[in-house]
């Protein structure tokens, strides 16, 4: 595991109740857009922290991939999985960069708090395009780079949100802007192009 990608030995800052003040789920998950019946790949997923309240979202006509890297992680999150209205929600072990989904299969691919994790972030955005349905989505949440890291990564592993625009552009993505969102978190969005 190199430096930047999140210990899950750690996983219980992710349940924090004081992260729910400054990273609200419902309000990102309300930001997405998400429709009901959507199918969203929540790559990253960790212990679930978004794929519950992205599951409420999409509703039992719609399906959450939640790919993690870490078996740790999805073994936390398998737990939360208990109750029948998210029998909709699927766990994958794989790295984003090939995540062993079905090309086409997704509406909307989401990467919260990890884009700064990444060694290759074009790996990660072509195979966003390639799970991605024609029109769909990639969503991107980070760590915005102005703001003391009393919360998150060390300043020097952040992405500022206009270089992750960038990056979406080269990717072939059309962006929709970057957003700052609560105290510490910056969305940016883009749409696959035809």
């Amino acid at each position: 595991m190199h430096e930047r990608r999140f210990n899950p030995a750690h996983a219980n800052r992710l349940e924090d109740p004081e992260r729910l003040r400054w990273l609200p789920p419902n309000e990102i998950v309300e930001a997405l857009r998400i429709q009901p019946g959507t199918v969203v790949a929540d790559v990253g997923a960790g212990t679930g922290y978004f794929a519950l309240p992205l599951a409420r979202a999409v509703g039992p006509a719609g399906k959450i991939v939640a790919v993690d890297a870490q078996q740790e992680m999805l073994a936390l999150l398998e737990k939360k999985l208990n109750a029948p209205e998210l029998a909709h929600v699927e766990l994958v072990q794989a790295e984003a960069h090939e995540t062993s989904l079905q090309a086409g299969s997704c509406a909307l691919v989401f990467l919260a708090n990890i884009w700064h994790e990444f060694d290759d972030r074009k790996a990660v955005l072509h195979e966003a395009i390639r799970i991605l349905q024609p029109g769909g989505r990639v969503a991107i949440l980070d760590w915005r780079t102005d703001v003391e890291p009393a919360a998150g990564p060390p300043l020097d592993h952040r992405i500022a949100a206009a270089h992750a625009e960038h990056e979406l552009r080269e990717a072939g993505f059309a962006p929709h802007g970057s957003a700052r969102l609560w105290r510490y978190s910056w969305l940016v969005q883009g749409e696959k192009q035809p």
